[in-house]
């Protein structure tokens, strides 16, 4: 069996968002191939990049191959389909993870859909991207085998917006795979993080409602008195971006919010260690993996009440009305405020445990299954025997 993967986002350096969840996935089905006794010869992958394979991407073998497409800037729209309908073997099916699948082609394709914030918080997109999204999004929903989504939420909200049957969508949760071993304190001051801080951890961009936390920061501060504590963002620029790093200024709180940027991985436990609380009141989270790698380090959480984000956090977050200020004020009080009182060392406890629910390795395996089932009678022979 040929499984032919688009591996576009997962070949990039700076992973965020649905890089991560690509090369995750990716990382994890190679090894529980590389893992599986059996007829290790009846399944392969060609794992297909716009450009040579970044160095931490998996090692190549005889049943892991790279296959660099061309033209690379029009990889989705022309190289990728153009090379499986001329690559032989004919791949027995194709697995996207992302909301766009190749065109052109009669091999079963599945897909992966991370959120569909895009349908309801428009505007906080810009139009040439929401019109990709609106429009590729609903080509490859129509015409997909399969779809893989991240959260129950997802799952509900592709059910109603596509009016596809239940059984089209898997929910595979996304993973914990941070390395809490590497909590170092001189982290802190590496970043010049020498006052108390409040963290929050996500792409700049409108959704993830970071204007509302810093107002809500502001008058945190200012109700409580607080003259130490300050609020970090850490996270790439996205798009319309200049309203959130104006905010500051806007609030008076200049001197008391940091923005990193793109923070390397083994950096974060450190970051979350040293923190007050996380704060994450996003409008719309198809999922919110910085709530688990917060709550791996016992990091007390403060998220939206909406979304996906109770199911994720359970009974261990702090839940705020991501539309009001006040709220998230009260929210990042009483996280701080609880945080060393048995009540707060309990909620914490309660994280660490719901954190170990979601892992990435069950998230590939289930994957792997259903590719499997979707690629015909030589996949379904390889899962019965393995």
């Amino acid at each position: 069996m040929i499984i032919a993967i688009d591996g576009y986002e997962a070949n990039v350096d700076k992973r965020v968002g649905i890089g991560r969840y690509a090369y995750e996935i990716l990382r994890h089905i190679y090894l529980i191939r590389q893992n599986t006794a059996g007829n290790k010869e009846s399944i392969q992958f060609r794992i297909y990049l716009p450009d040579k394979p970044k160095l931490d991407m998996p090692k190549e073998t005889y049943w892991w191959q790279y296959r660099v497409v061309w033209p690379g800037r029009f990889f989705t729209v022309l190289g990728l389909p153009l090379r499986l309908m001329i690559d032989r073997p004919q791949a027995d099916v194709v697995f996207s993870p992302t909301h766009y699948i190749p065109r052109f082609t009669a091999i079963p394709r599945l897909m992966s859909i991370m959120d569909l914030s895009y349908l309801t918080y428009p505007h906080l997109f810009r139009k040439k991207d929401f019109h990709q999204l609106l429009h590729w999004t609903a080509y490859s929903v129509v015409h997909a085998t399969g779809i893989f989504t991240i959260s129950e939420f997802s799952k509900h909200a592709i059910i109603e917006a596509y009016h596809v049957p239940a059984d089209r969508v898997v929910v595979t949760h996304p993973g914990f795979s941070m390395d809490t071993k590497t909590i170092r304190k001189e982290i802190q001051k590496k970043y010049k993080l020498t006052s108390p801080y409040i963290l929050s951890v996500g792409t700049i961009q409108p959704r993830k409602n970071y204007a509302m936390l810093i107002e809500a920061f502001a008058k945190y501060i200012k109700i409580l008195g607080d003259k130490e504590t300050d609020l970090v963002v850490v996270g790439k620029k996205g798009w319309l971006y200049e309203p959130i790093l104006q905010a500051p200024k806007k609030y008076g709180v200049s001197d008391r919010v940091k923005f990193l940027s793109f923070v390397p991985d083994g950096d974060l436990p450190s970051l979350y260690a040293g923190a007050q609380c996380f704060c994450l009141p996003s409008l719309y989270e198809g999922f919110g993996l910085p709530v688990l790698e917060a709550m791996a380090v016992g990091c007390p959480v403060v998220v939206s009440n909406s979304s996906s984000l109770p199911e994720i956090a359970g009974k261990a977050g702090i839940y705020v009305d991501p539309q009001d200020a006040d709220s998230i004020a009260k929210g990042l009080d009483k996280a701080i405020q609880e945080k060393d009182t048995a009540e707060g060392k309990k909620r914490i406890a309660v994280g660490i445990e719901q954190m170990k629910k979601f892992t990435w390795e069950n998230a590939a395996r289930e994957t792997l299954k259903v590719l499997m089932e979707a690629g015909g009678e030589r996949g379904m022979q390889y899962a019965c025997n393995n």
